[in-house]
């Protein structure tokens, strides 16, 4: 399969990064959580680069991919910047807004790996002014469609559509966001559709759609289930693929944007679905080994060692 050019579209953030040394379920009450009033004492915070588009092109660029990644980011975006040409991520494409910050992602992670995340989207919240129209599309394989404002994901999907170019749609923490009609459009229309377990039971109940509807226009769906692996959807039949063994088990926030990079070195190379999500699985687990998700890093062979480790 041609490889070109991977247009990342999506936030771009910093990640604030907390550890609560207990258990979220032992302290919400849930018959008065129409009154919750809680705070958390976390044991660390570090502040470390993130937003989907950036997250996910560093995992393209390891896998030997080229990436640029497409958004809004802030006055404080130099030397996020000059990180990402240095590791070979295109940040030509960034439109910068000099009278607002880069938006920032507050993460705090139990003893059970569930997650409270919030969000101030700061310069994000221009990424609706942003046409793919105005993009030249010549050398472009495909786009990732990743979360950021909702208005923005269905510009983007609107207007792909319309010039013909095949996008990968990740909704993800926007899927409650969207509006249903923009949010079954986008899935319609994309060639490769990506959810994790929870995501997917949401998309369900907001839209209706089936997978049998989704797969009536994409090429391939994809649902990812945590340490429990992913299943890998065609209109042939499904695939369910295992999880990489991790080392060590530090942070589960990015894995999922990891993963994304070995699905799509998987696709061009025209793998198959089951080796795919093998190379996927190993992607991701490198990000479960380190807090952040752009801490890890790995080369080829390390790579293939590990997949054989796994897989083989």
């Amino acid at each position: 399969m041609s490889m070109g050019k991977i247009i990342v579209a999506g936030s771009i953030a910093y990640d604030h990064i907390m550890e609560f040394p207990g258990y979220f379920s032992e302290l919400i009450i849930s018959d008065r959580i129409e009154k919750l009033n809680i705070s958390f004492l976390v044991r660390s915070l570090k502040k470390v680069r993130g937003g989907s588009a950036p997250n996910i092109a560093y995992n393209l660029a390891l896998t030997g991919l080229e990436a640029e990644i497409l958004g809004t980011a802030g006055a404080d975006f130099d030397s996020y910047r000059q990180w990402l040409e240095e590791i070979g991520v295109g940040t030509g494409l960034v439109r910068i807004r000099e009278d607002d910050f880069t938006a920032s992602c507050f993460i705090n992670t139990d003893l059970s790996g569930n997650q409270i995340t919030g969000f101030y989207p700061g310069a994000m919240a221009y990424d609706e002014k942003i046409s793919m129209l105005e993009i030249p599309m010549d050398d472009v394989s495909m786009v990732i469609i990743a979360p950021t404002e909702p208005a923005a994901m269905s510009r983007w999907c609107d207007e792909l559509q319309k010039i013909g170019i095949p996008y990968l749609y990740d909704a993800g923490m926007q899927i409650p966001r969207l509006e249903p009609d923009d949010l079954a459009k986008g899935i319609l229309g994309a060639r490769i559709v990506i959810f994790n377990e929870y995501e997917y039971a949401m998309m369900r109940k907001k839209t209706g759609l089936t997978m049998g509807d989704i797969l009536a226009g994409a090429e391939l769906a994809v649902i990812t289930l945590g340490e429990k692996g992913s299943e890998l959807w065609t209109k042939d039949g499904r695939v369910t693929v295992p999880a990489a063994k991790p080392v060590r088990v530090v942070d589960p926030t990015g894995a999922g944007d990891a993963y994304r990079a070995g699905l799509l070195k998987g696709y061009f190379e025209g793998a198959s679905l089951e080796k795919m999500g093998k190379y996927a699985s190993v992607t991701a687990v490198y990000a479960v080994e380190h807090k952040g998700a752009t801490e890890h890093r790995y080369t080829m062979d390390e790579f293939y060692a590990r997949y054989r480790e796994n897989f083989e």
